[in-house]
C-alpha cells in the first residue's frame, strides 16, 4: 500500500471518529492509540508519518524492543495489556506514558513501592471488568470506586486518570452498548478523572457515543 492510499484509509477512521464523537458534543475530544502488538517497526513508522503519535503495547518485551529502536521518533508508548508484577521493573524503565490496566490492589501497590523506591511517578488508569466477563481482568463494576479511592490513598506515586475496559465479547449491540455505558457512569463519578479508554477495532464507534476518550485501535489501522 503506497503512503498515500494509507493516509486515506486512516483519514476515513478520522471520519468515522469525527462523526461518533460529534453525536456526543461538538466539545468531545478522542484520542486514538494506535494498537500496534502484531505488527513491527515499519509498520510503526509508516503510522508515523501519516501522523500517528500514540502507540499501546500490551507485552513488556515488545514493547521494550520496540522503544529501543524506535528511539529517535517522538512516540508516545501505552501499555495496554494485563501487567505481571515480575515486569514491572522492565516497564517502569521504559517510562510509558499512559498503564492502561491496573486490574488488581495487589499490583497497584507493587507498583507503587517500586516507582516510589525510584522517586517516579505513573499515569495510570484502572481496568473495569464492565461486561462482567470472567475472560476479562479488573475490577468488578460494584467493586471499582472503593478499590480507585483506595489507590489514590495508598499509592501516591500512581497518578490516576481515569477509567480503561474492553466492550462485552458479542455480536448484541445492546449488551455492549450497556457495558459502555456502565463504564462510561463509573468514570462519571471519579475525581478529577480525564480518560475514559473503552472502544477497540470493531466497536470504537459505539464507545464513543457511549462517552469514550480514548480508542484503542488495532487491526483496523494495520490490517487493510
Amino acid at each position: 500500500m503506497t503512503q498515500l492510499e494509507h493516509k486515506r484509509h486512516f483519514d476515513t477512521i478520522i471520519e468515522r471518529i469525527e462523526k461518533a464523537r460529534l453525536r456526543v458534543s461538538d466539545h468531545h475530544i478522542v484520542k486514538i492509540v494506535a494498537a500496534s502488538k502484531y505488527v513491527g517497526v515499519e509498520e510503526i513508522k509508516a503510522l508515523y508519518s501519516i501522523g500517528q503519535r500514540a502507540f499501546g503495547e500490551n507485552k513488556v518485551q515488545d514493547m521494550k524492543s520496540k522503544v529501543e529502536t524506535l528511539e529517535d521518533l517522538p512516540l508516545e508508548w501505552h501499555f495496554i495489556g494485563n501487567l505481571q508484577k515480575n515486569k514491572i521493573n522492565a516497564l517502569l524503565s521504559l517510562n510509558p506514558q499512559l498503564l492502561h490496566s491496573i486490574d488488581s490492589l495487589d499490583i497497584a501497590h507493587a507498583l507503587n513501592d517500586r516507582l516510589t523506591r525510584d522517586g517516579k511517578t505513573l499515569r495510570a488508569l484502572v481496568q473495569v471488568n464492565s461486561a462482567y466477563e470472567e475472560s476479562k481482568s479488573g475490577f468488578t463494576p460494584e467493586e471499582f470506586n472503593d478499590a480507585y479511592a483506595q489507590i489514590i490513598e495508598q499509592c501516591p506515586a500512581l497518578h490516576l486518570q481515569g477509567i480503561m475496559s474492553i466492550g462485552a465479547h458479542t455480536d448484541e449491540i445492546d449488551v455492549v452498548k450497556k457495558s459502555f455505558e456502565l463504564t462510561r457512569s463509573l468514570f462519571d463519578e471519579l475525581p478529577n478523572a480525564t480518560i475514559c479508554s473503552m472502544g477497540m477495532s470493531g466497536d470504537f464507534e459505539l464507545a464513543i457515543e457511549c462517552g469514550s476518550t480514548m480508542v484503542r485501535l488495532g487491526s483496523i489501522l494495520f490490517d487493510h
